[in-house]
């Protein structure tokens, strides 16, 4: 009889809690991951470039920081239970329409937009030389998604 390691078992683990997070997010996993790592490149980077900015890294600022990326992620949240009262209420007023989260997802996908600007901004203040297209190719997308907002907030 084969003994399982511990890493096996942490492994299994992990692969049955983002399993299970991936399943109740449905297409809303990949943005939400997206957006923890994004954060947590930005606030990185953002450390990062600190000093190249001349700026001195304190524990009130790293706080802030983290605050704000907080409360990014309460924004996904919001735009999730605007899903659930529309599907709520849909469902009272007879309809049987499935929608998933599909404001939360714009919410998050705008965030991992700015969160990917605010990483590249980071990368030239760090003296890394991006690209020329990437910049212009991240604002389009997130011009893109404000646009898609504006439009579904006409319909509504």
């Amino acid at each position: 009889m084969m003994r399982v390691k511990n890493a096996d078992k942490a492994q299994a683990w992990i692969i049955i809690a983002v399993s299970a997070v991936m399943d109740f997010l449905g297409i809303l996993a990949i943005p939400v991951f997206l957006m923890v790592g994004c954060n947590l490149i930005d606030y990185i980077t953002g450390l990062m470039a600190s000093k190249r900015r001349q700026k001195q890294i304190s524990s009130y600022k790293s706080i802030e920081g983290i605050i704000k990326k907080v409360c990014m992620w309460i924004l996904v949240i919001i735009g999730a239970m605007v899903d659930v009262l529309i599907k709520y209420t849909t469902q009272t007023m007879g309809f049987n329409i499935q929608i998933p989260f599909i404001i939360a997802t714009l919410v998050a996908v705008w965030i991992v937009v700015n969160e990917m600007i605010s990483i590249l901004e980071n990368l030239v203040d760090i003296g890394i030389a991006l690209p020329p297209f990437l910049m212009p190719i991240v604002k389009r997308i997130k011009k893109e998604v404000e646009e898609l907002g504006e439009s579904e907030e006409k319909e509504l």
